[in-house]
């Protein structure tokens, strides 16, 4: 599949939608973390490859009215953003002679042909199986897992069709999955806001057994590959794993301190940052990863159900020493 284009599509436009107002955290020194209790993940070109698809499925439609692929510097504006892949950015870039309804009634005819077709990425699979069944190095107490995605509910059952990603997704519990058209999301904002990410962590929390303490923000742990999605983990007070698209990395190699603290203000929200703040730079609450393989259980004070034994709390700015 080509690397050319990344592309995301969900069905509003939720830029004016009322913010979640969120309290002020008293974030830990530098270079430490809390133990991780939860892990949210997105979907779209970190679990699977549909972000290519997307991009195949919208450079076909523009390619028929000779009109050339999207920029980066356009394509990473759009990525994680719901309505984005049909909105103003979108159409003001592309001038196209038909109307947004056709363009979208076009993509999506690509996309039925091509979802069922997608393929799951480099440790996807693998790191649901160890989370699925970790256990806090603190006290022993199950790690939660939910779903953040901008996609749609139609658009997981295409993604999710084939048996052996079906059984992958199945991993996260369905009341743990939180679709940019969830119920819940009604009323809310897409990322780069932090509602969708507080939103999963609020199904998580209610699902708890009584005994159970509720999982605070700062203890959960975002993995994303968008970068409005790292500024959306960050801005709800939560660490992040950043594990981008190689051609979106070549662009944002050198601004990566600031894509980890969420301040690019890449994608602009009215009142996001009277209601919700981003990290600082270089705050040690976020880094990137070249593959969801690469990822450090130890780090984040998890034990994985193959019987890691985990020491105290690391560093993140330690050297890689174990996974």
């Amino acid at each position: 599949m080509s690397h050319s284009l990344w592309w995301r599509c969900a069905p509003q436009n939720l830029a004016h939608h009322q913010p979640i107002r969120l309290r002020r955290l008293q974030k830990p020194c530098a270079g430490t973390f809390p133990h991780v209790r939860a892990c949210i993940f997105d979907l779209d070109g970190l679990l699977l490859n549909t972000e290519d698809i997307y991009s195949l499925c919208a450079n076909t439609v523009l390619a028929r009215y000779s009109r050339p692929p999207i920029p980066w510097s356009l394509k990473a504006q759009l990525m994680g953003v719901p309505g984005s892949s049909n909105g103003e950015a979108f159409h003001q870039w592309a001038q196209l002679p038909i109307s947004r309804e056709q363009y979208k009634a076009e993509q999506q005819i690509e996309q039925n042909k091509m979802f069922p077709m997608c393929e799951v990425l480099p440790g996807a699979k693998q790191l649901l199986e160890q989370l699925s069944q970790a256990m806090t190095e603190a006290d022993g107490r199950k790690v939660r897992i939910a779903l953040a995605s901008s996609s749609v509910t139609s658009n997981l059952k295409l993604k999710t069709s084939r048996p052996d990603i079906n059984e992958m997704i199945r991993l996260i519990s369905e009341k743990h999955r939180i679709l940019s058209d969830h119920s819940r999301m009604k009323g809310k904002r897409g990322k780069p806001a932090p509602d969708i990410f507080l939103t999963a962590l609020q199904v998580i929390n209610e699902q708890l057994d009584p005994s159970e303490d509720e999982i605070r923000r700062e203890e959960c742990l975002v993995f994303e590959d968008s970068v409005p999605g790292v500024e959306a983990a960050r801005r709800a007070g939560m660490m992040v794993v950043w594990v981008p698209h190689p051609e979106l990395y070549q662009h944002w190699a050198a601004r990566e301190s600031e894509v980890l603290a969420g301040t690019t203000g890449l994608v602009k929200l009215d009142g996001l940052d009277q209601t919700a703040s981003p990290g600082k730079t270089n705050d040690g609450w976020g880094e990137k990863l070249g593959s969801l393989e690469e990822f450090e259980y130890r780090k984040y004070g998890i034990r994985r159900h193959s019987g890691d034994v985990v020491g105290s709390r690391i560093w993140i700015t330690n050297k890689k020493d174990g996974r």
